[in-house]
């Protein structure tokens, strides 16, 4: 029997198509074990004397080790550059609005992505005739736009767009995400995770990619009418009904099957905590 996710509906689904045992995939797994001894038995010892000891590496560990010492070496040979940029700010029709230079007579101003490692323009950007502008270039612009008697706005472009909510949480978007807002590091993330999990905010402490069934939702907590407070309690139909058109996000196809993202489990906060471990 075979299942990609720990649901009823899936467990009864598999129990109902058995098949037989696929000797491919057994072999697949043979070779993997084998690809980590193979790799792991020369870099582990070498992770042992130059990190710390008692670390691993295998198939995948091997490979994100040269891809770290890879970027590293990129690091060490990179040479810094400095530009200018030039921000305004401008006051019309007693609305204040920001904005920045763009180009002059007709030439774009350099930014970070115009430089190649070396700390130059890159080819592209010097046969294009973007302006690079140092410190004391950048001062006197400025300066001639604060002499300036009034600017004009030749026009203006209104262009709509569409914005959809960011897709759940998998382990590595929400350690990026923790590091990029909060500054924190992965134990102090995965730490706040599992504080969550046993109180029940989120259904996995341990969050991976894996699309969700195409089935009725059901409410995790079911609680009476009047442990909400002023607030309204939604009608069961709109509990147990699933969005008319549902959201459908693509994987990579080389992002391997796993348990389920992180979503939301509770909508009000449990009188007590609850003292499970986190089990995937």
């Amino acid at each position: 029997m075979v299942f990609h996710e720990i649901t009823k509906e899936a467990i009864q689904r598999a129990l109902e198509n058995t098949r037989d045992l696929d000797t491919n995939l057994v072999d697949a797994q043979e070779t993997r074990r084998i690809l980590d001894r193979l790799y792991g038995y020369e870099v582990s010892p070498l992770l042992w004397r130059k990190i710390r000891p008692s670390l691993s590496a295998g198939r995948v560990q091997s490979v994100a080790t040269r891809l770290v010492v890879a970027k590293e070496r990129d690091r060490m040979a990179h040479v810094s550059a400095q530009y200018w940029s030039i921000d305004t700010a401008f006051t019309s029709a007693g609305q204040a609005f920001g904005a920045r230079v763009s180009s002059v007579d007709g030439h774009s101003i350099a930014t970070g992505s115009d430089f190649s490692e070396k700390g130059e323009l890159s080819a592209k950007a010097a046969k294009a005739g973007v302006l690079h502008l140092d410190e004391a270039t950048a001062r006197s612009y400025a300066r001639a736009l604060e002499d300036a008697p009034a600017s004009v706005i030749d026009s203006v472009t209104r262009k709509p767009y569409r914005r959809r909510p960011a897709a759940p949480f998998t382990t590595s978007t929400l350690q990026q995400e923790a590091s990029r807002k909060l500054h924190w590091n992965a134990s102090s993330t995965m730490r706040t995770a599992q504080s969550l999990y046993e109180s029940g905010y989120i259904t996995t402490c341990v969050p991976t990619p894996r699309p969700c069934p195409a089935r009725r939702f059901t409410p995790p907590v079911s609680r009476p009418p009047s442990s909400m407070g002023p607030r309204p309690w939604p009608s069961p139909r709109a509990c147990t009904a699933p969005p008319r058109r549902a959201r459908r996000r693509r994987t990579r196809r080389s992002a391997p099957p796993a348990t389920t993202s992180a979503h939301p489990a509770r909508w009000l906060v449990p009188s007590r905590s609850s003292s499970s471990p986190c089990t995937t």
